[in-house]
């Protein structure tokens, strides 16, 4: 497998934890909601639910070594989630301050600050690489008939504890480095400011076709780097409390998407639909409006963004500059809003009563103006450059069927045959060697990418399909691309 495709595998281990996000940010934005002055000390039940999503929230990098060792597992056991959690606990155990202490013989407050910060996200995602990776070796491993009983999947806990040691040996001496080094990247990233905060959002973008942005993402969404936005804006009035939060700087590094995802992609696919000929407006109708509402309410913007990315790159690097823009200006405005999974109108409504956000309707009158940037250059460039847009390709017979992607498939039938038809279009069972998903996308290795009928997928609701590697592939279907790599697996 490719250094690209491996890392691009990583991605998508990176959503099994963040998925949980959404609970915290459901919880804590309600409970924001019934007490936003006095943030739980004024109601039991916010109390309940603040520091419900808090639990969450302030045990991320668990949740990072668990989900990440789980989400690389080749088939997904919970062993590997379990030796994702003993390797994590040897480790944090370890190299705690006071371990520290005893282990180099100095006394506690001469214990580098590295140590006091061990229980980070980037310790997580480690922990859980080399868990997965440990569990994908000897997960099948059989041992003498005398000790049986720790032969398979019994087996890697006890090997990740013993290797987490050797593990922890080397980030003793190595840590301290790699720790002032992100420090250093996060300080010099906040230290430009809403600039800053621009640039990653422009880069956020134009890593989402090969899908490394949720590498980038856990840079300055969580305390890989120091920066922390995600859950320093959840944690609400204990950031402010705790020094973690700055008003009307905490958030920054999410409050710009709110614009773009809710109100200027949609205005892209109002664009794209204009620009459509006239005999296939209904059909591009029926496709931009999903995926529009998809964007608007939840921040699920891939859908729409593949329906162009490829056909018209020259939109995509726009569309990636305007993102940049948005973030900057929001940042330097100090209009601020939060989110637990994406930039929707339901993190918005929920952020809203958060005492860190600030402003935060201001981003709604932000998003009407780069509804009409979005609406104007789309189809200006449409136009000028006769770019092929989905309704304005040459092809006489549009290959896309609605009798596939249009509606949802319900009946357990209906998934099986689906499923059948997505293998058959991959080359066959004997050319798919993983499969796998994330919340829009196939994530597939093939033994002969040259196999695949591109047609045929693109007639199964396929949105791009992107080739990372010499044989890694990825499908871009929207949000039913779990239900159908399950499916898959099942045949």
């Amino acid at each position: 497998m490719s250094t690209l495709a491996y890392l691009q595998k990583i991605g998508r281990a990176l959503m099994v934890p963040v998925a949980a996000l959404p609970a915290a940010a459901i919880l804590m934005g309600f409970g924001y909601w019934i007490d936003p002055d006095g943030w739980g000390s004024n109601s039991a039940l916010a109390s309940l639910l603040i520091k419900s999503g808090a639990a969450i929230i302030d045990n991320m990098s668990l949740l990072f070594a668990v989900g990440v060792a789980f989400g690389l597992s080749k088939d997904k056991h919970g062993s590997a989630a379990l030796s994702g959690l003993v390797g994590y606990l040897v480790v944090t155990t370890l190299l705690s301050p006071g371990a520290v202490s005893q282990l180099q013989g100095i006394p506690l407050d001469q214990v580098p600050a590295a140590f006091g910060k061990i229980n980070n996200q980037f310790i997580g995602i480690l922990v859980g690489i080399i868990s997965a990776e440990l569990y994908n070796r000897f997960s099948q491993v059989e041992l003498h008939q005398a000790l049986a009983f720790f032969s398979g999947k019994r087996l890697v806990p006890i090997i990740v504890s013993f290797v987490m040691i050797l593990v922890s040996f080397v980030l003793l001496y190595v840590w301290p480095v790699i720790f002032n080094g992100l420090v250093s990247f996060g300080e010099s990233i906040q230290g430009l400011g809403a600039v800053g905060a621009g640039i990653y959002a422009f880069f956020n973008r134009l890593l989402i076709p090969v899908g490394l942005h949720h590498a980038l993402n856990s840079v300055f969404w969580f305390d890989v780097a120091g920066i922390n936005d995600i859950p320093n804006f959840l944690g609400g009035a204990k950031s402010l409390a705790e020094g973690k939060a700055i008003l009307g700087q905490t958030g920054m590094y999410q409050a710009g998407f709110f614009p773009i995802m809710m109100f200027g992609l949609p205005a892209a696919a109002l664009a794209i639909y204009h620009s459509a000929k006239p005999a296939k407006k209904a059909l591009v109708g029926s496709i931009m409006f999903a995926a529009a509402l998809s964007s608007f309410f939840t921040g699920v913007t891939e859908p729409l963004e593949f329906s162009f990315m490829f056909v018209a790159p020259v939109l995509y690097l726009i569309h990636a500059l305007l993102t940049g823009i948005s973030v900057f200006f929001a940042a330097t405005m100090h209009w601020i809003a939060g989110f637990g999974f994406s930039a929707g109108l339901v993190d918005l409504v929920l952020s809203s009563r958060n005492p860190l956000a600030t402003q935060w309707y201001m981003l709604i009158v932000q998003g009407v103006v780069f509804a009409g940037i979005y609406y104007v250059l789309f189809r200006a460039v449409i136009k000028a450059f006769d770019l092929k847009t989905p309704g304005r390709d040459d092809e006489k017979d549009d290959s896309v069927s609605t009798k596939n992607s249009a509606a949802p498939e319900v009946s357990a039938e209906a998934k099986r045959e689906r499923a059948k038809n997505f293998i058959a279009a991959l080359g066959g069972k004997e050319n798919i060697k993983e499969i796998d998903a994330c919340i829009t996308r196939l994530r597939l290795i093939l033994v002969d990418r040259n196999k695949i009928n591109e047609a045929q997928l693109k007639a199964l609701g396929s949105k791009g399909n992107i080739k990372l590697g010499d044989n890694a592939l990825q499908v871009i279907l929207g949000p039913e691309a779990e239900l159908v790599a399950d499916e898959m697996k099942k045949l």
